[in-house]
């Protein structure tokens, strides 16, 4: 634990310079950051008075392969990235958890009463209390804290903020009474807990894996309980392509029985195998007997599974590629990617409002100017929020203003691909 005072007068003097570095990796933007600490450290001084404290930061995440993979126990390739929720807490005697976030209310969850609340589905609340509740459930010391927080992961913009939020929630309590023993992975966990269970959204584990652990990763969830995590260690910078992620401005109103009919029409084709989920189909049965799950479950469950099986090869493809050094085989891999999202799974815009596609102009866009420039694909969950695209560094700015121009001034996100998941900032 450190002093408030002693904090902000060694980001003032730029004492810690060489570890945001190491976080944020662009060294653009350390300057900012070393700003943007000194004024959440200012905030908790302002709502709380100064006093020991520790700072705790968890990302943004970007999805680079498995769209829509993850709830099938599937495949995905995942990247941390260096936008992140960022935290100053101190513990409290009292067992009360207080906390603010930039231009939101101050929440007041008290750990004597963990069990879920109806009203507090959808709300931070209820991911603060569903955090407590899985960690304690699983033997973990919890207790008592104050925070004042800030985030730059875009809300609704398929970077997981809530994701990097419930994180966040998990490596404060496993820094403050756990002496940060509680595995990255686990916090994940307990994370999708919180969001599946008190905030009542159904989601795989992908973004609170990608969330918690950090750096590029390969995840295999054929079992959930115990998910095989292997990192892929890549430098997109030697291969002179950066990471953009570009905010459609679509609205996510309305958009949650979309989302949840992707699951709900692959697990149809699932049961036709008498099977929970798509990753235990056969798949050269599912091609044999595509005539009779047609008549079963209609024609877009099946081209859903179809993206799946698909999906799942092009995942082992995108690790195996950048293994080999092979960054053009990715590069087509990614592409052949978003081409499925749009053709198979059709999550790039909702039948319910086919006048609005914001994701389908910025793929076409994108298309357009980036012939042999880089590659495209959507983002996320689909239907609205944001695009992905890997740029040659030498048209990055030509491809920044031109979605700009499309989206309005910042809604282009160059960024990197940052090595840490949830962490104590100073340790």
């Amino acid at each position: 634990m450190q002093d408030t005072k002693t904090l902000l007068e060694g980001f003032a003097a730029q004492k810690y310079q060489d570890r945001l570095a190491e976080i944020y990796v662009d060294k653009s933007v350390l300057d900012d950051q070393n700003r943007r600490y000194q004024d959440v450290i200012r905030k908790y001084e302002e709502l709380y008075g100064p006093g020991q404290v520790e700072l705790f930061s968890a990302p943004g995440r970007s999805e680079v392969g498995g769209n829509h993979t993850d709830h099938q126990h599937g495949e995905v390739l995942a990247a941390s990235i260096n936008l992140d929720a960022v935290a100053v807490a101190g513990k409290l005697e009292e067992p009360v958890i207080k906390l603010l976030s930039d231009g939101y209310p101050m929440i007041t969850v008290e750990l004597s009463d963990l069990e879920k609340k109806e009203k507090e589905e959808g709300t931070s609340a209820g991911l603060i209390r569903g955090m407590a509740y899985g960690l304690a459930q699983n033997g973990h010391k919890i207790g008592g804290f104050q925070a004042a927080v800030t985030s730059d992961v875009l809300n609704g913009a398929g970077m997981s903020s809530s994701a990097a939020f419930e994180v966040l929630v998990g490596t404060i309590l496993s820094g403050l009474y756990n002496d940060m023993a509680i595995s990255a992975v686990e916090i994940a966990q307990v994370a999708q807990y919180a969001e599946n269970v008190y905030f009542g959204k159904p989601c795989g584990l992908m973004d609170q894996m990608a969330c918690s652990v950090g750096g590029l990763i390969h995840i295999d969830f054929a079992d959930p309980e115990r998910p095989e995590v292997e990192k892929v260690e890549v430098d997109f910078s030697s291969y002179h392509h950066s990471l953009c992620i570009t905010d459609t401005k679509g609205s996510h109103a309305d958009l949650t029985d979309d989302y949840a009919g992707i699951p709900q029409e692959m697990k149809q084709v699932a049961e036709y195998f008498g099977k929970e989920y798509l990753r235990e189909v056969d798949e050269r049965e599912f091609y044999q007997k595509i005539d009779e799950i047609r008549k079963k479950c209609k024609d877009r469950p099946v081209l859903r599974a179809l993206h799946f099986f698909e999906e799942e090869k092009r995942v082992e493809q995108e690790v195996a590629a950048l293994k080999a050094g092979d960054f053009q085989k990715f590069l087509e891999t990614v592409q052949k990617s978003g081409d499925s999202s749009f053709k198979y799974l059709q999550n790039i815009y909702t039948n319910k409002d086919v006048q609005n596609q914001s994701v389908s102009i910025g793929l076409s866009v994108s298309d357009s100017i980036l012939a042999g420039h880089g590659v495209s694909r959507v983002h996320g969950g689909g239907f609205a929020g944001t695009i992905q695209a890997f740029v040659a560094d030498d048209f990055v700015e030509e491809y920044r203003k031109t979605l700009d121009g499309v989206y309005g001034e910042g809604s282009c996100h160059v960024l990197k691909v940052r090595p840490f998941g949830g962490i104590k900032v100073l340790p």
